[in-house]
């Protein structure tokens, strides 16, 4: 995909440097060479998925072509060039499965908690709390990916590097229905604070220095806590709070000598979720899995095989759009088979595609984005 197409997923060049805090020069560099570098793919992506743009990782993968004058006749012909390197897999997914857990505003200072347990300022609370104008945070968070760092950018860096920190970019993109939040982690928001307390020459800020006597070390942390309601040793992480709330419905609902297919499909939601891709009420692999698995039973009578398969009760939580049909009465198989479900699973369902045709069909019904199923199908296979 050719930069220009890029950004105008986003709204244009100018709305896409924005969003990266940065000015539209270096989109239209971008534009003009027909090749974004490699290091701004993370940073694109995660705005993508943000946004719920249709950007992956293979639409930076093209081929670049450039028009190079001929000195004979003064025409131009397409060189070749060789596509950008790309960022792995594990880069691209970066913090994207992050949402906002808690959120308040105290005295003009946005502040939350994201779903993994990170406290975090605003860019205009992060302003706040060091006495400067948001157009220095935003004017600072563009010149952090700067091939040669500014000095105050090379000194934040130090600043984390002293207090065993090192990060990418400033902040996390969280989309909201109410539009983007940049969340500045609290590790880079005592940074900048220090920073502007002792480091920053003509522009130290007395309001810095009187925040940083109060919230140096991990005051800022205790402080979001305390703030938003957040109580770090009793909270479940939001991305995992659906499928934890499935297995204690599904705990012991399935009758004795028999398995369920959710129970055993397990495993799965797992490893996806380690990847930090996690279910929810539009992705709910256990009912594809359950309708072809019921599909080979049938087909190869597997009734006489083993035993007759028994309809048990299970249950949606009741946030799920599924549970308006609660209770539900999947099948549930004889424990002897287990054997071959397990082979079927590995060899059928995953190993012949089917897994990958449920995801694509997601895509197609605009449940899943792109993105994500890319990730779902790059991250599990047998």
């Amino acid at each position: 995909m050719h930069p220009r197409e890029i950004a105008d997923l986003f709204g244009g060049q100018t709305t896409l440097a924005r969003l990266l805090g940065k000015r539209q020069s270096l989109v239209g560099n971008w534009v003009n060479a027909g090749n974004v570098p490699a290091k701004w793919h993370k940073p694109i992506l995660e705005l993508a998925y943000a946004h719920g743009k249709p950007l992956t990782l293979d639409d930076f993968d093209g081929i670049n072509l450039q028009p190079v004058a001929d000195k004979a006749n003064g025409s131009h012909d397409l060189t070749v060039l060789v596509p950008p390197q790309s960022i792995n897999q594990d880069a691209a997914q970066g913090k994207l499965d992050l949402g906002i857990q808690k959120q308040v505003e105290i005295d003009g200072i946005g502040m939350g908690v994201l779903s993994d347990g990170t406290p975090y300022l605003t860019g205009r609370g992060l302003a706040r709390l060091c006495g400067i104008s948001h157009s220095v945070i935003q004017d600072l968070t563009g010149e952090w990916a700067d091939v040669v760092s500014p000095p105050r950018v090379t000194k934040i860096r130090e600043i984390l590097a002293s207090h065993g920190d090192s990060i990418d970019f400033p902040f996390i993109s969280i989309q909201q229905r109410s539009g983007i939040t940049q969340a500045y982690p609290d590790v880079v928001c005592i940074a900048v604070l220090e920073y502007y307390s002792f480091d920053a020459g003509a522009n130290i800020k007395v309001e810095a220095q009187k925040n940083y006597r109060l919230l140096a070390g991990k005051a800022l942390r205790e402080f979001i806590y305390t703030q938003t309601g957040y109580d770090p040793k009793n909270q479940l992480p939001a991305s995992w709070k659906q499928f934890h709330d499935r297995v204690s419905l599904t705990y012991n609902s399935v009758p004795q000598g028999y398995f369920g297919i959710f129970k055993e499909i397990a495993d799965m939601i797992v490893t996806l979720g380690q990847k930090g891709i996690h279910i929810d009420a539009n992705f709910v692999p256990d009912i594809s899995v359950g309708i072809h698995w019921s599909n080979h039973w049938k087909n190869n009578n597997l009734d006489s095989t083993f035993a007759p398969r028994i309809k048990y009760e299970h249950n949606y939580p009741s946030y799920f759009p599924q549970a308006t049909s609660n209770p539900q009465e999947p099948w549930c198989y004889p424990e002897m088979a287990l054997g071959e479900f397990r082979k079927w699973f590995r060899e059928t369902y995953v190993g012949s595609g089917k897994f990958k045709s449920y995801i694509e069909s997601k895509v197609k019904d605009k449940s899943l984005s792109i993105s994500f199923a890319q990730l779902v199908i790059a991250n599990y296979s047998e």
